[in-house]
């Protein structure tokens, strides 16, 4: 092609290519991400498997929900050693209704594979290793053939409360005085 400026239609086409582009090749992605950000003197895209620091807020206000309605922290710091089987059934079905209530009433889960456990599989080349991880016997290169022992989950939506300014997340639960 020459220096021209690129017709409608090349262009049209171009597009396309990097758009199946980027969506099929997360090492394309990056490289599309850098050329863009580069040519506008912006940072450098962090190199794929970078690490990152992360926002605690959120998951504090995920253990403080869990434990507001099911008592999660409170039942986790017990020691239960000293407990009858039927104590502990007990305690884990006033734990599991209230935590699960959070994840319905909070969340949005899906599996991630939809077949069911046992399943046949295959694993092609390029599968999301952040999606599945497979396990047992994996020798060579993919396509892998084996079977489900566990769909995944995948958060679809989150619908956390807001969190008001000048809130201390660190408070999981506020200590209790009755007077």
């Amino acid at each position: 092609m020459s220096d021209s400026k690129p017709s409608l239609f090349f262009r049209l086409g171009l597009a396309f290519r990097a758009f199946v582009g980027i969506l099929g090749d997360p090492t394309f992605a990056a490289a599309v991400w850098r050329l863009r950000h580069e040519t506008q003197g912006a940072a450098p895209a962090p190199a794929p498997g970078a690490l990152q620091d992360t926002n605690p807020d959120s998951a504090l206000q995920l253990l403080a929900l869990f434990q507001r309605h099911g008592r999660l922290i409170d039942f986790l710091q017990e020691e239960v050693a000293q407990y009858s089987d039927a104590e502990v059934g007990a305690a884990v079905r006033v734990v599991h209704e209230g935590c699960r209530k959070v994840l319905r009433e909070d969340f949005v889960i899906e599996p991630v594979l939809a077949e069911h456990e046992g399943a046949a599989i295959t694993l092609n080349p390029g599968f999301d290793a952040s999606a599945i991880r497979p396990t047992g016997n994996l020798v060579g290169e993919p396509p892998f053939n084996g079977s489900l022992a566990h769909c995944g989950w995948r958060a679809k939506e989150v619908k956390l409360p807001k969190l008001a300014v000048g809130h201390d997340a660190t408070v999981l639960a506020p200590a209790e005085v009755e007077l």
